[in-house]
């Protein structure tokens, strides 16, 4: 059975979300959260909550599966909005600083 979580609007940039969910692909969901645990990276708060609210929705639908015969199958990260903001510059100018936030998609399975 594959579930398909996604997250929408976390405010990290998608090019260093992209690295902890590529360091957790493949790996069953108990083996990636002991990782994201000891990951100093921002991202892995936000993907820590993700997999534990998708692993809380299998085992709703299937209570006696174990947590470690869930595996994450494949993740990704797309590009959500970017916020914009100016920082002044030499002269009056103004230089467009954006702020991107991540849509972060996961699909868990409990076959290997």
């Amino acid at each position: 059975m594959e579930r398909k979580v996604a997250a929408k609007h976390i405010r990290i940039s998608p090019r260093k979300a992209r690295i902890v969910v590529n360091l957790v692909a493949g790996k069953s969901v108990g083996e990636a959260i002991e990782m994201l645990r000891f990951v100093r990276k921002s991202a892995a708060g936000p993907l820590t909550k993700i997999i534990e609210s998708a692993v809380e929705d299998v085992r709703k639908k299937d209570p006696t599966l174990n947590v470690d015969d869930i595996f994450i199958k494949r993740g990704s990260v797309d590009q959500g909005p970017a916020m914009k903001r100016r920082r002044p510059r030499a002269r009056g100018y103004a230089t467009m600083i954006k702020k991107y936030f991540s849509h972060i998609n996961m699909v868990l399975t409990d076959e290997k």
